[in-house]
């Protein structure tokens, strides 16, 4: 098998070099007013990239990607199923990140912070659906932009409709009387 990945990442290293060279030179005039910081109206100018993803907007797409997963009691894999803390278990630990397979025991990872300063990539955790719990029983990951309201989820519910891995809304919905904590993981 590695013999097979050795020959796999030389092919790709060809490729790549012969890209390379296939490429046309720079025309002389333009790399000299470059290289002299005399590039005038005229001379073209390449588009700026934008910013490069974050580590936490990486984690918010690979968690988004995994939308329509079902949901399973003790979850942990997108073949057969997440329950909220094997799916933020799954998704930290994509991204070499270890959390527990316990709502319960999320409510203490990472940091706290406040709800309104919550950003991607961020834990939300909730209380039990027991009337009155004050238990952790619910995680999810906050996807919205910061200061963004409603603030927007990814998990995996339990829900008796639509259940699996799907995006929710704290404010307007149960999740608001439900809503314990925002964790800084990243």
């Amino acid at each position: 098998m590695r013999s097979i990945w050795l020959v796999f990442t030389g092919l790709l290293g060809a490729l790549g070099l012969g890209y390379h060279l296939s490429q046309p030179p720079a025309p002389a005039a333009l790399t000299q007013r470059a290289a002299a910081g005399a590039a005038g109206p005229s001379a073209p100018t390449a588009p700026r990239p934008g910013p490069a993803p974050t580590r936490a907007d990486s984690l918010v797409r690979f968690a988004l990607a995994q939308q329509g997963t079902a949901y399973c009691y003790a979850g942990t894999s997108p073949r057969t199923g997440f329950d909220c803390s094997g799916f933020v278990q799954y998704v930290f630990g994509h991204f070499g990140v270890a959390t527990p397979h316990s709502t319960a025991l999320l409510i203490g990872v990472g940091r706290p912070v406040a709800r309104a300063q919550a950003q991607p990539g961020d834990l939300v955790v909730f209380a039990g659906t027991a009337p009155g719990s004050t238990t952790p029983g619910h995680a999810g990951i906050v996807i919205s932009a910061l200061g963004e309201v409603p603030l927007r989820f990814v998990h995996a519910s339990s829900a008796r409709r639509a259940s699996g891995v799907k995006v929710s809304a704290v404010e307007g919905s149960g999740y608001e009387t439900r809503f314990l904590g925002v964790r800084r993981v990243l």
